[in-house]
């Protein structure tokens, strides 16, 4: 039967429904429990013979004569029925055969008991419809094999993918994790603005937008960084914010141009600190989750504190870079040589750093922090003391993706109007992305802010990672997609 069959068969039954007066989509459900309660405490409930009344979608049906079998499902938990023309009488047994389609929501009353297999089962003493699908679920057994389907049409696959189910189930508890280590490490959440004058704090291209009532430009953030200096400047120590970020970059297994960053704030530290935080950190997200092969994995490099790679080393050793004698035309050569795509625009050390993503990260396997990131790709990072030259940063790379940033922030005003006015040189070379003048944050920054560290990730990217996924469309529930031509 074809789909357009199977839909217009589904509507037929509808309209009898209409017929009798009965409300295919009803306003509620009149349920007393779970199923995921009554797979807990099933020895109690059957123990007191309470009477239940569920509710769930039919993921199963199995007619013999005068009896049904079949499964529902709620919150991921099934649980199965059984029907009986004896019990129910025969119109109410008819109609449901008649009318109850896998993928309907339906109400059960009755009580549990086990079958002979020692299944336990509800067996149903009425029943009526929640809500009529029209179309019918993917196959149960193969699921969505499509993968461009799975990531448009979300919804199917997370009813016929229990390991999807399963990732946003570990994404969601990571992201409590996360902020349960903070408010207990006496960090306060705070929200800052998503459309912003100027889209600072990282060195990205913008998603730029009009507002019609004042009638100016705007721009989605790339990242809450300038607002949290401000708020440390107004005098809050130790903040922090989990919240959606957008970048106008590319696409692919580790970008999207709409994620999840977490970022602090953290008044009187420094970058040093900020590094065994961050081991503190991991550690207690290796606890919350010992049983996933990434733990399990990285949990032995946490026994003692990371490796601390400086930035330039390892550009000298794995790419045969220094980056105090290269020039634009030998990394243009160097990147050509390995076959990957020129980069135009921009000066020296964009093509260092992409030498640097591209080639050299791939060359190490073990969890690490990389140091001392050159100052021409920090903007607003503190001059490291042992060397003026470079910026007291550092970088967590995990299987070669950077899932940690972080740094001293630059708290020098006159210094901070000098690198945004080289940020604008970079800019009439070609750069696109760099970080813009912001007039007002040198105004803030002049009134004085403390000593502080500064430290921002991308949970999409760590869920990814603790999950084992390729992807961190994996982990996204919506992931972006081009749309799809009718």
């Amino acid at each position: 039967m074809s789909l357009k069959d199977i839909r217009q068969n589904r509507i037929d039954k509808l309209t009898k429904l209409k017929k009798l007066g009965i409300n295919p989509y009803s306003m509620y459900s009149e349920k007393t429990a779970t199923i995921e309660e009554i797979l807990r405490n099933k020895k109690e409930i059957m123990e007191k013979g309470s009477e239940l009344v569920l509710a769930g979608r039919v993921r199963g049906l199995r007619s013999h004569g005068g009896s049904v079998f079949l499964h529902i499902e709620e919150d991921g938990k099934r649980l199965q029925l059984f029907l009986r023309k004896d019990t129910l009488g025969e119109d109410a047994f008819k109609l449901f055969g008649d009318i109850v389609d896998i993928g309907d929501y339906i109400e059960s009353r009755g009580n549990l008991f086990f079958t002979k297999t020692k299944e336990l089962t509800l067996e149903v003493k009425n029943w009526r419809i929640l809500s009529k699908s029209l179309r019918p679920l993917p196959d149960k057994w193969r699921g969505l094999q499509d993968d461009e389907i799975k990531y448009r049409k979300r919804y199917l696959d997370l009813i016929t993918n229990p390991d999807l189910r399963r990732k946003i189930q570990i994404r969601s508890k990571l992201i409590s994790c996360l902020r349960d280590f903070l408010d207990k490490n006496d960090f306060m959440e705070v929200e800052t603005p998503i459309l912003q004058n100027q889209a600072g704090g990282a060195l990205a291209r913008p998603f730029k937008t009009e507002l019609n009532a004042l009638n100016i430009e705007l721009y989605l953030r790339i990242a809450p960084e300038l607002y949290h200096k401000r708020l440390i400047i107004g005098g809050l120590d130790k903040i922090y914010e989990i919240g959606r970020c957008f970048r106008n970059e590319g696409i692919d297994s580790s970008h999207n141009p709409e994620f999840t960053e977490l970022e602090f704030y953290w008044a009187y530290s420094n970058y040093e600190k900020l590094m065994d935080f961050t081991e503190d950190m991991f550690r207690k997200i290796l606890k919350v989750f010992p049983e996933e092969d990434f733990s399990k994995k990285i949990s032995k490099y946490l026994n003692n504190s990371l490796s601390r790679l400086e930035y330039q080393n390892v550009l000298k050793d794995m790419a045969g870079i220094d980056c105090n004698k290269t020039n634009k035309k030998e990394l243009q050569a160097l990147l050509a040589k390995k076959g990957l795509k020129k980069i135009k625009e921009g000066d020296k050390w964009t093509l260092i750093d992409e030498v640097f993503k591209k080639i050299c990260l791939k060359k190490i396997d073990y969890p690490f922090f990389l140091i001392h990131h050159p100052l021409p790709i920090s903007p607003l990072a503190k001059r490291a003391e042992k060397d003026n030259n470079v910026a007291a940063r550092f970088q967590l790379i995990i299987e070669g993706l950077e899932i940690v940033n972080a740094y001293s922030e630059l708290n020098d005003p006159l210094e901070q109007k000098e690198r945004f006015e080289k940020q604008k040189k970079r800019a009439q070379e070609g750069e696109k992305e760099i970080h813009p003048y912001d007039k007002d944050f040198i105004e803030a920054l002049e009134y004085g802010m403390p000593p502080t560290a500064g430290w921002g990730m991308g949970i999409d990217r760590l869920a990814a990672l603790l999950t084992n996924s390729l992807s961190i469309k994996e982990v996204i529930l919506f992931p972006l997609m081009r749309p799809k031509k009718n």
